[in-house]
């Protein structure tokens, strides 16, 4: 089964898809589109965190702490509504130097990278799919436990803008009642499997529940990261693509040695890891 985001693949249209979200996070009808997503013990998901680890914890990960990341402003640059057109970015628009890791699908349960994400404390987000997880959801309590949120990513990780309507809603649909059901929190947010979406799956994705699709601006593949645009450089509020995956995939790498380069090219480029929820306001009573 293939279910994985390449990155790279739908860059060519994102600019014109992100002229359909406004600062206050309400998009607009743009048509169709196919383009471009605390780490505290026991810290409650919607809930920030700035715990950081301390040097001996990174040198046992063979790494050099990151800079500590801000407080999140008070006002939340992205701010989505309950009703109304699902809106899509793929950054934060915001001045501080700080990107944000999402890791997506859920095939590889390695225990290891629980163990970084505890000594670590980097904040994440989950975007998981059914199939990936199935056969082990309590792999992922412990990440959410640390305060790393569990977002959408369908049932079965089809390209969405290949499938009609009714096929769409019950991908999106089947995906939250299983996220609500297991991890006891409605999924605010939707990454479409390689990135592909279309009118539709806009319209899917609010009668389900999420009210926001998010792309990426860079992804991350085994040493390096693929750029966006050609200088290869990281820029405030980037969201980079991740997903959870071995050896097999990875090309001999583990999880955890993908995940160390991946920190390692956000701290050479001076950046710190925050929270994407942080800086997203949901609607009233969600």
């Amino acid at each position: 089964m293939k279910r994985r985001n390449t990155g790279g693949r739908f860059y060519a249209p994102l600019a014109g898809v992100l002229l359909a979200l406004s600062l206050g996070g309400c998009g607009t009808s743009g048509g169709s589109a196919t383009d471009p997503a605390s780490a505290t013990a026991g810290a409650t998901p919607g809930t920030a965190s700035h715990v950081t680890a301390d040097a001996a914890a990174w040198q046992k990960w063979g790494l050099t702490p990151l800079p500590a990341a801000p407080e999140p402003p008070a006002d939340k640059p992205i701010k989505l509504s309950a009703t109304g057109p699902v809106p899509v970015f793929a950054h934060v628009p915001t001045s501080q130097k700080v990107v944000f890791i999402t890791v997506d699908d859920g095939q590889e349960k390695d225990p290891k990278f629980i163990e970084m994400m505890r000594d670590l404390k980097i904040p994440i987000t989950m975007f998981l799919m059914n199939d990936a997880i199935k056969s082990d959801y309590g792999y992922f309590k412990p990440l959410q436990a640390m305060g790393n949120h569990i977002q959408n990513h369908t049932l079965h990780h089809p390209a969405m803008n290949t499938i009609p309507l009714l096929r769409q809603k019950q991908e999106v649909c089947g995906d939250q009642k299983i996220l609500t059901q297991k991890f006891g929190t409605a999924p605010l947010l939707f990454r479409p499997p390689y990135g592909a979406y279309d009118n539709n799956t806009r319209i899917a994705v609010g009668e389900c529940g999420p009210r926001a699709i998010v792309w990426w601006r860079e992804s991350m593949q085994v040493r390096d990261m693929q750029y966006q645009k050609p200088d290869k450089k990281l820029r405030p509020g980037d969201i980079i693509l991740a997903h959870f995956r071995g050896p097999a995939e990875l090309k001999g790498a583990t999880m955890t040695e993908m995940f160390a380069n991946l920190l390692k090219r956000v701290r050479e480029q001076g950046f710190a890891v925050a929270r994407l929820e942080d800086y997203i306001q949901p609607p009233a009573g969600h």
